[in-house]
């Protein structure tokens, strides 16, 4: 490789190393309003601030797991094994999103995630609804202690009276 060609490498990669802090710096600096609307102000750090404030910590998380155990225990009643499942595994993939935002919780959802979340897929596929009374009752009592654990046992789980959904799919 000749000396000019040595030259003109090292200036191209200097180049785009300029270009590219460059582009960083524009980014971090960027106080242009974004969303709809243009809801969403400040800094860059200050958006992601702003959007993690939006999504919350663990009580998110119960929200959707709180909607999805209502639809599982209809699924189960009405024998929709899979829409059964389906909730099912949206209540554990919501308290998987959850421990990334609040990691402490973690550790009270493990059992539940390593016990009773496959022994209810068990009762789902075994598709016996007297199976599924079982292990939701366990289901809903581990709930209850998982909510004593974390210091929040006036939160209690009791069996669903009413459907969420106003059309059953």
């Amino acid at each position: 490789m000749t000396f000019f060609n040595k030259l003109a490498l090292v200036l191209s990669f200097s180049l785009f190393a300029f270009v590219a802090c460059q582009q960083q710096v524009v980014q971090e600096v960027d106080d242009s309003p974004v969303g709809y609307g243009g809801w969403l102000k400040g800094s860059s750090q200050e958006k992601f601030e702003e959007v993690a404030h939006q999504i919350q910590g663990f009580s998110r998380t119960m929200w959707e797991v709180s909607y999805r155990y209502n639809e599982l225990y209809f699924a189960g009643m009405d024998e929709n094994w899979g829409f059964a499942e389906y909730m099912l595994e949206h209540i554990d993939e919501a308290l998987e999103q959850g421990y990334i935002r609040r990691p402490e919780r973690e550790q009270s959802g493990k059992h539940f995630q390593e016990v009773i979340i496959p022994s209810m897929y068990e009762a789902i596929e075994s598709e016996d609804k007297e199976e599924f009374i079982k292990a939701f009752e366990i289901m809903r009592v581990n709930c209850n202690a998982c909510h004593a654990m974390e210091e929040v046992p006036f939160i209690t789980v009791q069996t669903p009276k009413q459907r969420n959904l106003p059309i059953w799919p």
